[in-house]
């Protein structure tokens, strides 16, 4: 079996998937034929990208890259975010983001831009960003759904020019498009880089707050954080759900970082621990 064959298995997470699909289109009252417009769509751009795009290639060079240093980060859009990076800014600098892998779930890619933290994967069902975010980083992770046709569209052009992209589905997967597992931006970068990653290697999470506030880039009109609405409650609810599926089968120690307790099958360290643990 060639390496690009392995590393499509160890991402495809659909055969387990489809159960969980079937519950949260039931929940959500999701309409899997417009999901399946949305895979066809965008699987129709990708194939305008040229002969030279091969999404096992891309693969095969986002695990190089993630695999090069011992801490992952990952930047959800919660509204503990931004005070995070701040105050890790002023304590330990702001080339201490160098060192780490900085993946990064759609909105909150605004901010690391404007701050200048580089960013090594975003995430993103493109309700977050705008066409900016393209250009700042080094790959993107593009997820089709049936509430994002206009945006697969409005995002034709970066789509087609961005070489190193990947695509994914929540519903059957096709030759150019995975289903790695996940539901929101956040829990699905864990999902899809649950077996791509080494077992030494270390994950921090900031801004994946998953409570009652949503922080203000977690869309573009959004001018500061807000209360969630019901709907948007019952998704986070759900998406931690996921994610302590997920990590019960986990080797990596995994930590949420100036977060409130969501559940007690995760580790949590507030920002001073945080810092000791880089301190030393």
């Amino acid at each position: 079996m060639t390496e690009k064959n392995n590393i499509a298995l160890k991402i495809g997470f659909y055969q387990e998937f489809q159960n969980i699909y079937r519950n949260i289109a039931e929940i959500f009252d999701f309409n899997p034929k417009k999901d399946k417009a949305a895979k066809i769509r965008l699987s129709e751009i990708l194939s305008e990208k040229g002969a030279n795009w091969d999404i096992d290639d891309i693969l095969i060079l986002f695990q190089n890259l993630i695999t090069k240093k011992k801490n992952i980060f990952i930047f959800g859009c919660g509204p503990s975010l931004e005070i995070s990076i701040n105050t890790i800014i002023r304590d330990l600098g702001k080339n201490f983001f160098k060192t780490s892998v900085n993946l990064v779930a759609d909105g909150a890619s605004v901010l690391l831009k404007q701050l200048q933290i580089p960013i090594d994967g975003l995430f993103t069902d493109l309700d977050g960003i705008g066409h900016n975010e393209f250009n700042y980083t080094k790959f993107i992770i593009v997820h089709a759904h049936g509430d994002n046709l206009k945006k697969l569209e409005f995002f034709k052009d970066d789509i087609i020019n961005f070489n190193n992209l990947i695509a994914t589905t929540q519903i059957e997967p096709s030759k150019n498009i995975i289903n790695a597992g996940g539901f929101t931006d956040g829990d699905r970068i864990l999902y899809f880089i649950r077996n791509l990653i080494l077992p030494s290697q270390n994950i921090f999470l900031f801004g994946m707050d998953f409570g009652k506030i949503v922080g203000r880039f977690s869309k573009p009109q959004l001018d500061s954080n807000e209360n969630a609405s019901m709907i948007k409650k019952k998704k986070l609810e759900f998406s931690v759900k996921l994610l302590e599926y997920l990590l019960k089968n986990f080797s990596n120690k995994i930590y949420f970082v100036n977060s409130d307790k969501i559940s007690k099958h995760f580790s949590y360290l507030t920002l001073k621990d945080f810092k000791k643990e880089f301190k030393s």
